[in-house]
């Protein structure tokens, strides 16, 4: 598997606006956009409770056993191991943001996956503002969704954070999206809401962007599910797929002592060659990749490499209407 020509392996900070110019036109649904499966989940905190929306079974043993508890969950659901900003650098563009509230704490919003993040919504999303502030010919899609015990106040306020912070940077979804198209007004961020009420209300807020995934520890079961995925055909808008792996109980029953990082790693030569054969595009390609661990290997560039397929294509069948 070969990245394409002109991606360096170490990073790919500023790709979008280094794709040749028959792909300026294309419309951001018809490319290929790397992203990260539970983007914040590198910084967990193993002193916080279990979520209220994790099985009865196992918020009881947090109750009992935390000690034993919480660092399993550690274990499993820490699947990035670095900042939003190192992320992006790498050339991730497509953000998992799962925010939640803590239960009897003030009102800051945090990030969770089984647990609670130390970092705070705020943070996370200022830290992101000044890498865009830095690289502004990029784009970037920031999927919000979950949402853990937020109260409508708390939607409010977090709307209002966003829409203040992003400012004119914002994509509205009326638009007609492509990298030329923003790059010339200056927008930068796609803000995707898993909340259809509060998107009804703000004009710059996207519906939530589908994520498919197979649920699966099974590579090969990963694989197969987004074969039957493809063959549906491929929507005139964003869509995710995720070659992220599940663990299930069972599996952890069997591999105590194992880590999502290990399982990751063990499956990637499998995923990422599978990977390697896509396309974007219409017709069965694919859109948003998403994956675990995205520093770990070539996954990134890989992604970003299949835009390349779209030039052999002829060029009004990847313009933009």
């Amino acid at each position: 598997m070969e990245d394409s020509p002109g991606r360096p392996l170490g990073g790919n900070p500023d790709w979008m606006s280094s794709l040749p110019d028959e792909l300026l036109d294309v419309p951001l649904w018809s490319l290929a956009i790397p992203g990260s499966h539970d983007s914040m989940s590198f910084c967990l905190d193993k002193s916080s409770p279990v979520l209220g929306s994790e099985p009865p079974l196992l918020r009881v043993c947090d109750r009992l056993f935390p000690c034993c508890t919480r660092p399993c969950i550690d274990r499993w659901a820490t699947t990035q191991q670095s900042v939003l900003s190192d992320q992006c650098d790498l050339g991730i563009r497509y953000l998992d943001l799962r925010i939640a509230k803590k239960p009897a704490a003030d009102d800051r919003l945090f990030f969770a996956h089984g647990i609670y993040t130390l970092i705070t919504v705020k943070e996370a999303l200022d830290e992101l503002a000044a890498w865009l502030d830095a690289h502004p010919r990029e784009i970037v899609i920031i999927c919000c969704s979950h949402f853990e015990l937020l109260t409508d106040e708390d939607h409010g306020c977090l709307v209002e954070y966003i829409l203040k912070l992003f400012r004119d940077k914002l994509c509205f979804p009326k638009d007609s999206l492509t990298l030329r198209s923003c790059q010339s007004k200056g927008q930068q961020v796609i803000v995707s809401y898993g909340k259809h009420d509060v998107v009804l209300k703000h004009k710059e807020l996207w519906e939530e962007v589908p994520y498919y995934y197979a649920n699966s520890p099974d590579p090969e079961k990963v694989i197969a599910y987004l074969e039957a995925h493809k063959s549906k055909g491929t929507p005139d808008r964003f869509f995710a797929l995720g070659l992220n792996l599940t663990e299930d109980l069972s599996y952890v029953l069997y591999h105590p002592l194992q880590t999502m990082r290990a399982m990751t790693v063990a499956s990637l030569p499998l995923l990422l060659g599978w990977l390697s054969e896509q396309r974007p595009g219409r017709g069965g390609g694919v859109n948003i990749m998403c994956s675990d661990f995205v520093g770990l290997s070539r996954f990134c560039s890989i992604v970003i490499g299949l835009n390349y397929k779209l030039l052999a294509a002829a060029g009004p069948a990847c313009r933009a209407p």
